[in-house]
């Protein structure tokens, strides 16, 4: 299996532009509180992080059994947004081609590594038609939070790709500190919702149209 590559998608921010919903989940958490939600870039800054870990930036000086109500107001929230019918999390454009472009290569695999919860992914997946397009799928559920690399560790070893063949494409510095400290190269996304010059990848793209390209640049082709 030593000719196979990886290429590990972060999901919100990279693949889908989920700031709607996390933005109108956050706020009703918050107000389940009664406390003030910080502004909307100190939100999004903390996408891609596990949600006990998130809140404790977000709020560091609320006492941990309030944080723990936020994140199961939260998750409440966020599950009746997904009841609604209206798209609120569209994939980013050209990441449905990219993906089907990369699939076609025998010689690569495709997994995620996200903050998401299984059912979170799930719902994801579903709703995009994108279920088993993955061949490894990490969620929060089952790891410590980026940047710890257990998911891309985690990614490596079920699909048997080495580390020096394997890629993390992601919007955040939690995404490319958790590539580095798996030992993978690193895709930075500029639309994303950490700032392009924050992120320091092996290469930074602008659009899903160069990202095989990108792939074949610092993983080499493996036909």
């Amino acid at each position: 299996m030593s000719n196979l590559r990886l290429v590990i998608f972060d999901v919100d921010g990279t693949l889908v532009d989920s700031q709607a919903e996390i933005l109108d989940a956050m706020t009703l958490a918050f107000q389940g509180e009664g406390i003030a939600m910080p502004d909307k870039a100190t939100v999004l800054s903390i996408v891609g992080l596990s949600l006990d870990v998130a809140f404790a930036q977000l709020c560091p000086d609320v006492d941990a059994a309030r944080r723990a109500r936020l994140v199961t107001g939260y998750k409440a929230a966020f599950g009746a947004l997904r009841q609604q019918d209206q798209e609120l999390g569209p994939l980013f454009p050209g990441a449905r081609e990219a993906l089907a472009a990369l699939q076609e290569d025998d010689h690569t695999l495709l997994a995620v590594a996200t903050g998401k919860s299984r059912r979170g992914l799930d719902k994801v997946l579903e709703r995009h038609d994108l279920t088993g397009m993955f061949h490894s799928e990490q969620v929060a559920d089952h790891h410590p939070s980026k940047p710890h690399p257990s998911m891309i560790l985690t990614a490596l070893n079920e699909t048997g790709v080495d580390q020096r063949q394997a890629v993390m494409l992601g919007d955040t510095t939690y995404d490319m500190d958790m590539g580095r400290a798996a030992g993978v190269r690193t895709i930075g996304v500029s639309w994303g919702y950490h700032a392009a010059d924050l992120l320091r990848p092996d290469r930074l793209i602008d659009s899903y149209a160069d990202l095989p390209e990108t792939v074949e640049m610092l993983l080499g082709s493996q036909r």
